[in-house]
This record gives C-alpha cells, structure tokens and sequence, in this order.
C-alpha cells in the first residue's frame, strides 16, 4: 500500500503480526540494557516460588517490542522513514510469562498531514496466545516521511 492511500484506511485494522517469543534471554538482554535486574525478571529459581511460578518480562520490555511489530505493518510505498513520536496511552492488562508468545493487532486510528509525510495515530493491541488479556494496549503516534518525488 502506498503512504498516500492510508487516510482512507481510518478505524481499519492495518495487520495482525507473527508470533514472537519472549524468552529468558531477549529478558536478560532487556534487564542488561536498562540495568533492571529484579528477580521477578531475571532469577528463574526465585520466581519460580514468587507469584507467578515463573520469570515475567518488564513492562516496557512488552511496549519496545512494538518496534518489532509495527516495522513491517508501516512499511509503506513512497516512504523515505518511520520516526517515533510519541505513544498517547499505555496500559499493562497482564503479565507476559517467560516463554510466551506475542503478536500485535495494529489499526489506524488518525492520518494528519505533515510538512513532508502524515502523522498517524495507532491502536496497538499486544496479544499473548493462549491468554484472553493482552499484554499492551498501547496508541502510539509515528510519524512517515514520504520520499522525495523522483
């Protein structure tokens, strides 16, 4: 789809991605990265005796992962970039346990007109299979830089 068809896309679900898996070291990687290393998070044996049997990934472990999921849904004809510019409302409705699996369920909710693109604004609906909560509600904002006419 070319950047310039999706203004007549709004409330329209843009894609359903591919299971991801979050593993122990995608966790770790995470927790190294932004030097958060609570035992919830990183001590299999610990949280196996804590409230959820297992390790959880960090909250914002889950909404990060929206750049794995939102790359190939906004990867639209005529664009020179993606840019993040901001996120409006998050929420964390469930834990997402070590091992999980999970996609996201994007629509478009705005397309505003820029200087040299569109703004878009996004409702993202992270998913764990098997689980009838998502992990991430999210309603990022990106913005596309269209390319330079040829």
């Amino acid at each position: 789809m070319h950047v310039d068809e999706l203004a007549g896309r709004v409330g329209q679900e843009l894609g359903l991605t591919d299971w991801v898996t979050v593993d122990q070291a995608r966790i770790d990687r995470f927790a190294d990265a932004i030097d958060d290393h609570q035992w919830i998070h990183v001590d299999p044996e610990r949280a196996a005796s804590g409230p959820y049997g297992v390790t959880i990934a960090h909250g914002y472990l889950t909404l990060s992962m929206l750049s794995i999921f939102l790359e190939p849904i906004l990867d639209f004809d005529g664009l020179a970039m993606r840019l993040n510019y901001g996120i409006d409302r998050i929420r964390f409705p469930h834990h997402v346990p070590v091992g999980s699996r999970l996609r996201a369920r994007v629509t478009l909710e705005s397309v505003d007109e820029i200087e040299r693109g569109v703004r878009v604004g996004l409702a993202c609906v992270l998913e764990i299979d098997g689980v009838g909560k998502p992990a991430c509600v999210a309603h990022p904002i990106a913005l596309l830089v269209r390319a330079a006419p040829s």
